[in-house]
């Protein structure tokens, strides 16, 4: 397969989205190698109801690491170690692992901790600015990706808040405070070990 160079995706993205879009996906997708935030993430209804809550933290390390660590209204994580998946909840005490390879689909651990190949899974166009927001959509090519498009918002060229729509009309939404990049992630962080006496599925 012919690799895609950042310069050539970059003039792509220029092409599609104008200067202010094109640089902040630029940025994360391309300069972003480690990511840290904390987050809130709401799931909305086609109504725009709120259906779901969830806050924690995340950490990010490029290809393929990650872990979601939600603290309220429970307690999971959700680490990615570059080959497998696995899902913790404490409440259930039960441990789900799966590979890493289409484990948890289009899920914004998944989306975030990749690589930048963005125009060979999305189309992108730009939308109109919302208060301090600087917002691109990608529609995902693969119609079984799960969702039928993601939404990013960027300030000052950074990543805050990102939007996921899902074929029922759901959104989830992931707003993002503390946020650090490239600052070094102790490889421990993204290493999982079931705890003793846990149900582990899928191994």
């Amino acid at each position: 397969m012919r690799r895609i160079t950042p310069v050539l995706v970059m003039s792509f993205f220029a092409a599609a989205l104008g200067a202010a879009p094109v640089d902040g996906l630029h940025h994360f997708f391309f300069e972003v190698q480690t990511f840290t935030a904390h987050f809130n993430q709401v799931v909305l209804d086609d109504r725009s109801k709120v259906i779901q809550e969830s806050s924690g933290t995340f950490w990010i390390e490029r290809p393929d690491r990650f872990r979601w660590n939600y603290e309220k209204p429970s307690k999971q994580e959700i680490i990615g170690d570059g080959k497998k998946i696995w899902l913790y909840d404490k409440e259930l005490q039960q441990v789900t692992v799966r590979p890493l390879a289409g484990g948890l689909g289009y899920t914004p651990a998944v989306l975030l901790s990749g690589r930048g190949k963005l125009e060979d899974s999305f189309t992108i166009k730009p939308l109109a600015i919302q208060g301090d927001l600087e917002w691109a959509q990608l529609t995902p090519k693969n119609k079984d990706s799960g969702f039928e498009l993601i939404r990013i918002g960027f300030e000052q060229g950074k990543m805050r808040v990102l939007e996921m729509v899902d074929g029922l009309g759901n959104t989830t939404r992931v707003t993002m405070q503390s946020v650090t990049e490239n600052s070094k992630i102790d490889p421990a962080r993204f290493q999982f070990t079931p705890p003793k006496g846990v149900d582990v599925i899928g191994e």
